[in-house]
């Protein structure tokens, strides 16, 4: 059977499942761990244009059905990004996508336009869940207008495919993703993790250092079937789902709502080859089904609203 899917920009992946950015190191690291020829994608970790050491500790916090994170985007910068784990990442046996953040839309571009010239590049993933210093501080991916103009200026810059990455702590998510689209987005993932927080009820303190952290992991999955559903409505270009896979019946779920391929995360850390099983289920799944390409099941969602 046929899984290859197409995310955007003319890259086409050997089935729809990738290793999601933050949750899978720079990639490399985890070849002998795993058999990434197996898999679709891998996203790097976010990188800033310089060094960022993150957030102060505790960074992490295990929740009901899911977990807190407050790493801060640390990471080594960009120039010993491209001198350290470029070329391990370009020996990898599968499409390999780098994920960025700047602070401004000149940063975005020029980070694009840096790594737009190395050979093992596939494709970038615009990180907007962070602050614009242009914007009084203001994610980019809150505000419509902001999200459109950074992925402009990063289109203008690169000639890489280019996914713009949504937070979902706005109020209509399927407005910004309209805005990128219309910036010339060639795909967009979604859902960034939940704003959220835990408390140490002995100390009365927040857990987390930073106090608030991002919720992933299985509690958030409904939260973001449905905001995958609401924007894979709105735009046209390929959506990339994510936000609480664990199986392959999870996966199968964002594809039947529009979404044309999955990353899969915070599972990972519990089980370090759920991404291969998860490739397996769904490949055992459209065995079941005659279902002969995996491009046939996209988006196939019937609803009353629809009929």
């Amino acid at each position: 059977m046929d899984l290859s899917t197409h995310i955007g920009g003319g890259l086409i992946l050997r089935n729809p499942v990738m290793m999601a950015s933050g949750t899978f190191g720079h990639a490399a690291e985890y070849a002998h761990v795993l058999d990434l020829s197996h898999i679709g994608g891998v996203v790097t970790k976010t990188i800033t244009y310089t060094p960022r050491a993150g957030n102060p500790p505790p960074r992490t916090a295990e929740t009901p059905s899911g977990m807190l994170n407050s790493i801060g985007l640390a990471n080594p910068g960009l120039d010993a990004f491209i001198e350290e784990k470029i070329p391990p990442l370009r020996e990898l046996p599968t499409a390999r996508i780098v994920s960025i953040a700047g602070t401004s839309d000149a940063e975005f571009a020029e980070m694009a336009r840096r790594l737009s010239d190395l050979p093992g590049i596939d494709a970038l993933e615009l990180n907007i869940s962070s602050p614009n210093m242009k914007d009084g501080g203001m994610l980019f991916g809150c505000r419509a207008h902001a999200a459109h103009d950074v992925t402009a200026a990063v289109k203008k810059a690169s000639h890489l495919p280019i996914i713009v990455k949504l937070t979902p702590n706005v109020t209509d998510i399927a407005s910004v993703a309209a805005a990128v689209e219309e910036g010339g987005a060639d795909g967009i993932s979604l859902i960034n993790t939940l704003l959220g927080m835990a408390v140490d009820l002995k100390a009365r303190r927040p857990v987390l250092g930073n106090i608030t952290g991002g919720l992933s992991g299985p509690a958030i999955k409904p939260v973001a079937l449905a905001l995958v559903w609401k924007v894979a409505d709105r735009v046209s270009v390929p959506v990339i789902g994510m936000g609480g896979i664990v199986t392959a019946r999870d996966a199968l779920e964002f594809l039947v709502v529009g979404a044309c391929s999955v990353q899969v995360g915070t599972a990972t850390f519990v089980n370090p080859g759920a991404a291969l099983e998860i490739v397996d289920g769904i490949a055992d799944y459209c065995k079941a089904n005659g279902i002969a390409r995996i491009s046939d099941l996209l988006g196939c969602l019937e609803t009353a609203r629809g009929a």
